[in-house]
């Protein structure tokens, strides 16, 4: 719900949220959660005493807890304040201080990825081979192989998992796979589907991972990295022993007790979250596909078991840059894009590599993105927004 405030009245409008894959509403549980560490443990977990060791004691039994789920050791798992200082982590430590002189990656990462390896570049004799992405948004993992075999430098593969405004998922085991045989190390933003997607790095040989705990109904400000401990990574914010002496400053706790939570949650219902969410999105694809007229769905967005089922990307046979706010308008929240740069409608990086011009010229771009608290009349109220705002 929105409310809007005068001096004498609130007026309350429905908001039907459906941008999801930008952030999650925060789950009541998670909420109780946190408010419970902010009322009785403040403690800061480096003092020794024991209101710090109990603040401590929850730093690590959350960290216990993703270890578990991810199959890996507790030690491998280093707190951050979201996804993006995760993956500028990986980057410019592999860069700086395991000899990385080489980066294969796509132009089609999370800006987080693609700008911070730019600024590495910028500022070393680094090499960045980026991978062809076909017009369904695919890389050809052969051609990947290829590139590792073509040089002895050592290197960083860093490709996402899910991207981030078309969906499309990347075979992981695969990927690591042929980096491990390579003796190449591989990072993936796994922001998108961490805590959505089953993942087990003991069985996946992937060295470096990141996570946003506001993907998956926890707080903003809150998330970590996955460093496998044989890389010996080094820190990036120095100044304490924090975190594995990987990232120094006072852990945010409350935060990091909410993203606990909310990993809980979603990995225990994990299984009956997917099946409904797949059933909106495949709802809404019905939907769409019947009411508007020459909609199409960008990259693999619409096929199963190739794109993450929490999120939808379509173009909408108009060109109309303001459509985003006339849904905002009519009480619906949905993104022409990512979330990760301003508030203002811009066009889309992702999209300007895998559309053609023509199709650029005289479409608009939406991203729909779901979770489990999405219902199907959300789906009929956007579809029938849409069919107005397009006088269909």
């Amino acid at each position: 719900m929105r409310l809007f405030f005068s001096l004498d009245k609130i007026y309350v409008m429905k908001k039907i949220y459906l941008d999801n894959a930008a952030t999650t509403p925060i789950l009541d549980e998670v909420i109780d959660a946190m408010m419970l560490v902010m009322k009785t443990n403040f403690g800061n977990p480096s003092s020794t005493h024991s209101l710090g060791q109990e603040a401590k004691m929850i730093l690590e039994e959350n960290r216990r807890l993703i270890a578990q789920e991810l199959h890996v050791s507790p030690a491998e798992i280093i707190f951050t304040s979201c996804g993006t200082e995760a993956n500028n982590l990986i980057i410019k430590s592999a860069v700086e201080n395991l000899g990385v002189k080489r980066i294969i990656t796509t132009e089609i990462e999370h800006k987080c990825v693609y700008e911070t390896t730019l600024d590495v570049q910028q500022k070393s004799d680094l090499e960045v081979v980026y991978l062809h992405v076909n017009e369904k948004g695919d890389i050809d993992l052969q051609e990947l192989e290829t590139a590792l075999k073509s040089s002895d430098k050592v290197t960083l593969v860093s490709l996402m998992h899910a991207n981030n405004e078309i969906g499309n998922l990347l075979d992981l085991e695969k990927t690591a796979k042929i980096c491990k045989e390579n003796k190449a190390y591989f990072h993936s933003d796994t922001v998108q589907t961490m805590a959505h997607l089953k993942l087990d790095f003991s069985q996946i040989p992937i060295d470096f991972a990141s996570c946003s705990a506001h993907k998956f109904h926890g707080p903003k400000g809150a998330g970590f990295a996955f460093i496998r401990k044989t890389t010996h990574l080094k820190a990036q914010i120095h100044g304490g022993t924090q975190e594995r002496s990987l990232r120094a400053g006072t852990e945010n706790v409350v935060g990091i007790a909410g993203l606990g939570k909310a990993f809980d949650i979603s990995v225990e219902k994990m299984s009956e979250f997917s099946v409904y969410i797949q059933e909106i999105k495949d709802y809404a694809i019905e939907q769409l596909t019947t009411n508007i007229p020459g909609v199409l769905f960008n990259g693999r967005s619409a096929e199963k078991e190739k794109s993450l089922y929490t999120l939808l990307s379509i173009s909408l046979p108009s060109m109309n840059p303001l459509i985003g706010l006339q849904l905002d308008m009519k009480g619906i929240a949905v993104s022409q894009g990512s979330a990760c740069s301003s508030g203002a409608a811009k066009p889309s990086s992702v999209l300007s590599k895998i559309l053609s011009e023509e199709v650029q010229q005289i479409t608009t771009p939406l991203r729909i993105s779901f979770s489990h608290q999405t219902t199907k009349q959300d789906i009929d109220e956007l579809v029938m927004a849409l069919k107005d705002i397009l006088k269909l």
